[in-house]
């Protein structure tokens, strides 16, 4: 799996996602400050799921019917770095067959997964 990961998600997960074989590209070594619509761009356009904190991306892909890859949003307010990288693992331990192109939001120890 392909990932484009979000500044607020953090290095951690980042690291995390490299050290596990996964091709990650971060926003942060893009350009931190860009716009949620370009990251959504650059991510289908590389066929990359986008992983973030933002819930504006629901906005953005979910309710508006822009392409995109996939998106994962983490809502874990206030998580440090190693609980992110928990969720990650166990999300990816459980559905990555089932994530690919999909809307997805996290959230309450719950997946929910909207094609």
């Amino acid at each position: 799996m392909k990932f484009l990961v979000d500044v607020g998600v953090g290095k951690k997960v980042e690291n995390w996602l490299t050290e596990n074989g996964y091709d990650v590209r971060s926003v942060r070594d893009i350009d931190s400050c860009a716009r949620d619509s370009q990251i959504v761009k650059w991510a289908f356009d590389d066929q990359r799921m986008i992983i973030t904190m933002d819930k504006d991306f629901g906005e953005l892909v979910f309710n508006t019917g822009n392409q995109h890859a996939g998106v994962l949003i983490l809502r874990l307010e206030d998580a440090d770095g190693d609980t992110k990288v928990k969720v990650v693992k166990n999300i990816l331990s459980n559905y990555s067959d089932r994530l690919n192109s999909n809307f997805c939001v996290y959230q309450d120890g719950k997946l929910r997964i909207r094609t």
